[in-house]
């Protein structure tokens, strides 16, 4: 086992910011030490979006942005590292997730792609980089995704207690934990991705701090219906989804059919199918006796209370409230991916993905040990 310190890295759907951690992570034990959020520069957001928004791009286009990524990456991990007076000799490996552009697992050749060049963040910071976790689980049949929940078996299963593990980033994904029971886990669909999309649209803001905005309006029931009736919500699991599905256009394709709606009646409506969409998959799963949130939409208080308001025989909290903070929950889950890598130990869970068999996930990009001449 490859005990010892790792920084995680994560760079979601929601665009929000890198979200980089150091944990001290044994068999036993996964213990958060610091984190950091290195701000996204606007120029890089509005090309990632331009690609997975499905705009014609060029292999130039994509080439020199996985370069840039890369660069941003390394830089958020130094500046972590710099900020914990930690050295390269201090981290045993980085896990990167890299930022996702495209995820198709559909179809005759179903592919994810997370662009970040780890050459250059294994090169910049002198430590060995995991990287492309997801197309491993792909070549064995899975959908790549989500991969949190074998994480969160490993430190939120509670003995006695039925809980779900609710990630809200850019896409919702859902852990459901139940003592005794295999773990089952997959995409609800939207999480802040479309209100996120439709207040940058209206009003420049990248997200709607705390709900505010839906909470002035009132949420529309006949384009509620037409949303959730979109035939993503009827797939059978395991799914998963990402940007290249759920984004401004799906917004306008729903809209067409209406007369115009006020703007913020749209909003209240979007964060309405996000609660609705993500507490109909957990009702169907059967009775819970908690439920833990993390990642940005966490921070919704408008959507928490409906999702509270929903799940009302349910105890809804943050991931916080059990010792793991929630804003570090997937950058901590990607330093575990690392050391389960390095380690030589699988990574995913076939019940939740859907591939063939367990396997270790991901690729491994060495530290250059070697000295110049």
């Amino acid at each position: 086992m490859q005990t010892g310190r790792y920084i995680g890295v994560m760079s979601g759907t929601s665009l929000d910011g890198i979200d980089v951690i150091v944990a001290a992570i044994d068999q036993n034990i996964v213990a958060l030490q610091a984190s950091y959020c290195h701000p996204m520069p606007l120029e890089i957001r509005q090309q990632i979006l331009s690609i997975n928004q499905g705009q014609s791009v060029t292999l130039s286009q994509i080439g020199r942005l996985d370069t840039r990524l890369g660069r941003l990456f390394s830089e958020a991990i130094l500046q972590l590292m710099t900020q914990e007076g930690l050295s390269a000799r201090d981290i045993v490996a980085i896990g990167c997730h890299g930022q996702t552009v495209w995820h198709e697992p559909q179809g005759d050749a179903p592919f994810s792609m997370q662009l970040g060049d780890n050459n250059i963040i294994a090169t910049q910071t002198g430590i060995t980089v995991v990287g492309d976790f997801r197309r491993r689980d792909m070549s064995l049949g899975g959908q790549g995704a989500p991969l949190v929940p074998a994480f969160h078996r490993a430190l939120l299963t509670h003995p006695t207690e039925r809980r779900v593990v609710l990630n809200i980033g850019g896409i919702a994904n859902i852990s459901l934990l139940s003592p005794g029971e295999m773990v089952k886990g997959f995409d609800t669909g939207p999480g802040n991705i479309l209100m996120d999309a439709w207040i940058w649209h209206q009003q420049q803001q990248p997200y709607d701090k705390e709900g505010q905005w839906a909470s002035t309006g009132q949420v529309d029931s006949v384009l509620l219906s037409a949303m959730l009736d979109d035939p993503w919500f009827k797939r059978p699991v395991p799914k998963s989804t990402g940007r290249e599905y759920f984004n401004f256009a799906w917004i306008e394709n729903k809209l067409s059919a209406f007369p115009p709606i006020p703007p913020e009646n749209v909003q209240a409506t979007l964060l309405a199918l996000t609660a609705i969409s993500v507490t109909d998959l957990i009702k169907q799963q059967g009775h819970w006796d908690r439920l833990l949130v993390c990642g940005g939409g966490g921070h919704n208080k408008a959507l928490m209370q409906k999702i509270a308001a929903l799940l009302p025989s349910t105890h809804v909290a943050l991931t916080d409230e059990v010792g793991i903070s929630s804003d570090d929950m997937e950058a901590l889950a990607f330093s575990w991916l690392a050391y389960r890598t390095v380690s030589g130990l699988p990574g995913n869970l076939p019940a939740v993905t859907g591939a063939k068999d367990f396997t270790v996930l991901g690729a491994i990009f060495p530290a250059n040990t070697l000295s110049t001449r």
